[in-house]
C-alpha cells in the first residue's frame, strides 16, 4: 500500500476550509490513536475534536493534508499563539519571560502530526510538516510529544526541534516534552 513518494499530494488548507476537512482530521485521528483511545479517555475521540474547536478557533489555524490518490495519508495542523495564550502557563517549571512572551505572531504551535501505518517509515511526516512550517511568518514552532515516545522525540529533534522543559496541559493529559525550533 506504500506508494512511491512522487504519487503523494500535500494539499494546505485554511480556517475557512475546516467544515470540509473536519471529517478526514477526525476519521484519521480515530484510526492512528485507535490503541489508546479505549485505554485513556483524554485520547477519546470526542476530546480530539474538542481540543481540534480550541485550536482552530484562530485566525491563524491551517492544515497540510496528504493524499495518495483520493486517499488521506496524514495530516499537520497548526496556529499562532495569540499574545495572551495559556500555552506556557502549564510549564513544570516556568521560563524566562522573555521566552514566553507572545505577540500573536511569534511562535507557531503544532498541535498534531499524524501519519497513517502504510505510510510511515516514508519520510512523508516530514514533507507534511515542512509543508506546514513553509511561508509561514513567525519566528518560531512549538510542540508537544510524549515522552513515552522516545523514537518521536529523536525524530523532532533531528528536524532541528530542542526539549525546553515538561508541561500538562490539561488535568488529565500526560506530561509532554515541551519543543522548540527556531523557523527563520
Amino acid at each position: 500500500m506504500t506508494a512511491p513518494a512522487g504519487t503523494l499530494k500535500l494539499v494546505r488548507y485554511g480556517i475557512d476550509q475546516l467544515d470540509a476537512i473536519r471529517p478526514t482530521l477526525v476519521s484519521l485521528y480515530a484510526e492512528v490513536y485507535a490503541a489508546d483511545i479505549d485505554k485513556d479517555p483524554f485520547f477519546s475521540v470526542d476530546r480530539f475534536t474538542e481540543r481540534l474547536a480550541g485550536h482552530a478557533s484562530r485566525s491563524s489555524w491551517e492544515a497540510v493534508v496528504a493524499y495518495d490518490g483520493g486517499e488521506a495519508a496524514g495530516y499537520a495542523y497548526a496556529s499562532a499563539l495569540p499574545e495572551r495564550t495559556g500555552w506556557w502557563a502549564h510549564m513544570l517549571k516556568p521560563l524566562a519571560e522573555d521566552d514566553v512572551r507572545e505577540t500573536g505572531e511569534r511562535t507557531l504551535a503544532l498541535f498534531e502530526l499524524m501519519v497513517r501505518t502504510p505510510w510511515r517509515g516514508t519520510g512523508l511526516a516530514q514533507r507534511i510538516h515542512e509543508e506546514l512550517l513553509a511561508d509561514r511568518a513567525e519566528e518560531r514552532v512549538t510542540l508537544l510529544v510524549d515522552p513515552q515516545h522516545p523514537k518521536v522525540k529523536t525524530l523532532y529533534e533531528s528536524w532541528g526541534y530542542r526539549n525546553i522543559g515538561g508541561q500538562q496541559p490539561f488535568p488529565d493529559a500526560p506530561i509532554y516534552a515541551t519543543m522548540l525550533r527556531p523557523l527563520r
